[in-house]
C-alpha cells in the first residue's frame, strides 16, 4: 500500500492511498483546487484512481471530489443518505460496504453525530494481513477532540447521537488501529483539536478528555464550547450538494 496524508486549506486533511501492484486508489475528502494534486500523486505511483469519497458533506470548504472524479473517471461517494439532496448523482454508500481498490479494502463505517452522514473508513492492506491498519475518522473524531454537533441543528441531540457512535462504532476498535483525522488545529469543524494530525485509538481513549466522560456530561460539554460556525457555511454547502463550485474556490 501507498499512503499520502495532504494538508489543504481550512486545515484540512485530505488522503490518498490504494494498491500500487494493482494500480487502483482512493482519494479522501478532496479540497476544490487540490484536484491536480491528486491527479499528479497518482500519475507518480502509477494508478488509476477508481473511487472519491466525502465523509460528508463539507460546511467548510468547497469539496473537489465530484471535480476530480470526473476528471479520472472515477466513481464519487457520499453516505447513500444524501440520496435526493444533491443536484448530481453519486455512487451511495452505506453502513457495512466494502470498496476494493486491489489489495486494499476499505469498509464504510455509518459514523452520525457531526452531521447525519458523516462516515469513517477502516483501511486494510490484504498484503500485510486481514486485521484493519487505520481508520479515516472525517469530521467525528479528531485527535485530542471531536467533531462539533450544530452545523445540522438540534445540537444536543446531535451531540448525543456522536457519543453513542464513538462509543459503539469506533472506540470498539483495536485499540493500536492508527486513526487519520479530517481536520488538525485551526479547523472550525471541532474545539481543543491538536496540531498532531495522527493517533490511535488506545492514545485517544486514554488522552482525549472527551472520551471519558459520561453521555449525559458529554452532551453538556460538547455543547457549551460550539466555535463561531464557518463564514459562508450555508453557501458552502448548498454549493457542494450542487456539485457547483465557485471559480475562485479552484485557483
Amino acid at each position: 500500500m501507498f499512503f499520502r496524508q495532504h494538508l489543504a486549506a481550512n486545515a484540512t486533511l485530505s488522503y490518498f492511498f490504494g494498491c500500487a501492484g494493482l494500480q487502483k486508489a482512493v482519494a479522501v475528502d478532496v479540497v476544490a483546487g487540490d484536484e491536480s494534486w491528486f491527479l499528479q500523486e497518482a500519475e507518480k505511483a502509477g494508478v488509476l484512481i477508481a473511487h472519491v469519497i466525502d465523509t460528508h458533506v463539507h460546511a467548510d470548504h468547497f469539496s473537489g471530489g465530484p471535480e476530480l472524479a470526473r476528471l479520472a473517471g472515477a466513481s464519487y461517494h457520499l453516505h447513500e443518505s444524501n440520496l435526493g439532496r444533491t443536484a448530481f448523482a453519486f455512487s451511495p454508500l452505506r453502513d457495512g460496504q466494502r470498496l476494493e481498490s486491489g489489495n486494499v479494502l476499505v469498509d464504510v463505517i455509518h459514523t452520525p453525530g457531526h452531521t447525519t452522514d458523516s462516515v469513517c473508513l477502516l483501511v486494510r492492506d490484504l498484503r500485510r494481513g486481514d486485521e484493519p491498519w487505520f481508520v479515516i475518522t472525517g469530521d467525528t473524531l479528531f485527535v485530542g477532540a471531536v467533531g462539533r454537533p450544530d452545523l445540522a441543528g438540534h445540537e444536543r441531540e446531535m451531540a448525543a447521537q456522536l457519543y453513542d457512535t464513538l462509543h459503539t462504532k469506533l472506540l470498539s476498535l483495536p485499540a493500536e488501529l492508527e486513526i487519520y483525522p479530517g481536520h488538525q488545529a485551526g479547523s472550525s469543524c471541532g474545539a481543543g483539536l491538536s496540531g498532531k494530525p495522527a493517533s490511535t485509538i488506545s492514545f485517544e481513549k486514554r488522552f482525549n478528555p472527551m472520551l471519558s466522560m459520561s453521555r449525559d456530561a458529554f452532551v453538556s460539554a460538547l455543547t457549551a464550547d460550539i466555535p463561531p460556525q464557518p463564514a459562508d457555511m450555508e453557501h458552502i454547502v448548498q454549493a457542494n450538494l450542487r456539485g457547483a463550485v465557485p471559480v475562485a474556490a479552484t485557483v
